[in-house]
Formats: structure tokens, C-alpha cells, sequence
């Protein structure tokens, strides 16, 4: 069953060619720099997961804020997902660390029906902008999705695009750091057509909330290692495309 409903209030009127949902817990000083570089006609879609640094506030001065009380990365994601009305979204990482303004080149083969789901794997543009230990992690964790779905990615891509009802009709459930790797998982299972494109990656603004703690990282690998063990899902169809709209 497909989840609808309507735009949370302070969120833009729809009618934009991409909806490009960015979850955001206390990122202030990246705000204003992301969001001037989303592309002319899409729209950004804020979601606060209850900041206490003035990042609401700040969003819903620009006219892109919706706000989800229940803490987690997948839980903001998923909230930005409900609330996006175009026919096709991206998700991208607030922490300024990826430039919005590429997600033309993410999103295209989306647009041009070559693919059903488009990640960005992260290229470092200068030395430290990604930690050694978070690299290390993820190389292990491409690794398991290569045995898990014989897909051979490189990263998990923070930045990336698909169709929005095709990803609601995957029906993920996790709502903290496994969201995405469950979006890739599940999209695996039902036999879409994945993409990994090059983006440039530079060192993010303040203190990583996975990464930059022990905590986070722990809390990552652990949503990660259960999605890891879900049973694999039959396999309903081979594309989006198929998906009734």
C-alpha cells in the first residue's frame, strides 16, 4: 500500500520538477549555503529533527521547514519522503560536505528513465574530509551489500534520487541510520536498476552525529548489521516504471 499525504504545513507549494529532501539536526551554519544552491524550479524540502541551534527557525524563514519531533536520520528522511509531491526525489546531507548543485547529474538518469535509483559515491576533493575510520567502515559495509545483493557499489551514497512513489511502495521501516541502506537493499530485491556516479566531497561543517561519536557510530552499525539480516523480499517487479502513480 502506497502512504500519501499532504504537505506539512511551512513547506513550499508543490509543482517543482524535483523535491530534494535534507534532514537536518543542528546545522545552522551549513543552512544558508545549502539551500542557495539548490537548483532553479526544485524544491527543498528542511526537515527538522528538533534542532536546539536556531536551524528551524532559520529553515522556516527561508520557506523550506517541516518539522519531525521523532529523533533519526531515517525518521527525518522518511517524514521529507511523505511530504515531497514531486514525481521524483533526492536526498542529499546537509552538512555542506556535498554541493546541491550537482544533483542535476544524480537525478538525471532518473529523469530520463535509464535508471530507478542514482547514488553519489563520495570522491574526497582534499586530504581529512573523510575521516580514515569512517572510509575503512564503509568499504566493509560495500562489501556486504555486494554479498547481500550482488550489487557492486562503492558507498552507500548520502546523495541520491528516485522516483517517490516507487519508494514508498518499498515500505522501509527502519527510521534511524539503516534508512538508507534499506532503501538500497529493498530496491535491490525488487529488481530496479541502480547507478553510482562520482561526486565530490569536501570536509562537512561541525561534528558528525554518526561518525564524529562513538555513540552514533555504534547506534549505525548496529541499525545497520539488522538490516543487513532482514530476509530478502520477493521480487514484485524489475522497475519503478511498473509502479501505478
Amino acid at each position: 500500500m502506497t502512504e500519501t499525504s499532504p504537505p506539512p504545513e511551512g513547506v513550499a507549494p508543490a509543482g517543482s520538477l524535483v523535491d530534494v529532501v535534507l534532514p537536518c539536526l543542528d546545522e545552522a551554519p551549513a543552512l544558508p549555503w545549502v539551500l542557495e544552491r539548490i537548483p532553479p524550479g526544485w524544491r527543498a524540502i528542511v526537515v527538522d529533527n528538533d534542532s536546539t541551534d536556531g536551524s528551524a527557525e532559520l529553515a522556516a524563514s527561508l520557506g523550506a521547514y517541516v518539522h519531525e519531533p521523532r529523533r533519526g536520520f531515517g525518521a527525518a528522511c522518511h517524514a521529507g519522503l511523505r511530504a515531497a509531491t514531486a514525481d521524483v526525489v533526492c536526498f542529499c546531507d546537509f552538512d555542506a560536505s556535498l554541493d546541491p548543485g550537482l544533483l542535476p547529474s544524480v537525478a538525471g538518469p532518473v529523469l530520463d528513465g535509464a535508471a530507478d535509483l542514482v547514488l553519489g559515491r563520495r570522491r574526497p576533493t582534499v586530504r581529512g574530509a573523510w575521516p580514515p575510520h569512517a572510509r575503512l567502515a564503509n568499504l566493509e559495509l560495500a562489501r556486504l551489500i555486494r554479498r547481500r545483493t550482488g550489487l557492486r557499489l562503492h558507498d552507500l551514497g548520502p546523495m541520491r534520487a528516485a522516483r517517490r512513489e516507487a519508494l514508498l511502495g518499498l515500505g522501509l521501516t527502519d527510521r534511524r541510520s539503516g534508512y538508507p541502506l534499506q532503501m538500497l537493499v529493498r530496491a535491490a530485491d525488487a529488481g530496479w536498476r541502480v547507478r553510482e556516479l562520482d561526486v565530490p566531497y569536501t570536509p562537512r561543517v561541525g561534528r558528525s552525529k554518526v561518525t564524529g561519536t562513538l555513540r552514533g557510530t555504534w547506534h549505525a552499525v548496529r541499525d545497520m548489521r539488522a538490516v543487513l539480516a532482514e530476509p530478502a523480499r520477493p521480487q514484485r517487479t524489475a522497475s519503478p516504471a511498473g509502479v501505478a502513480r
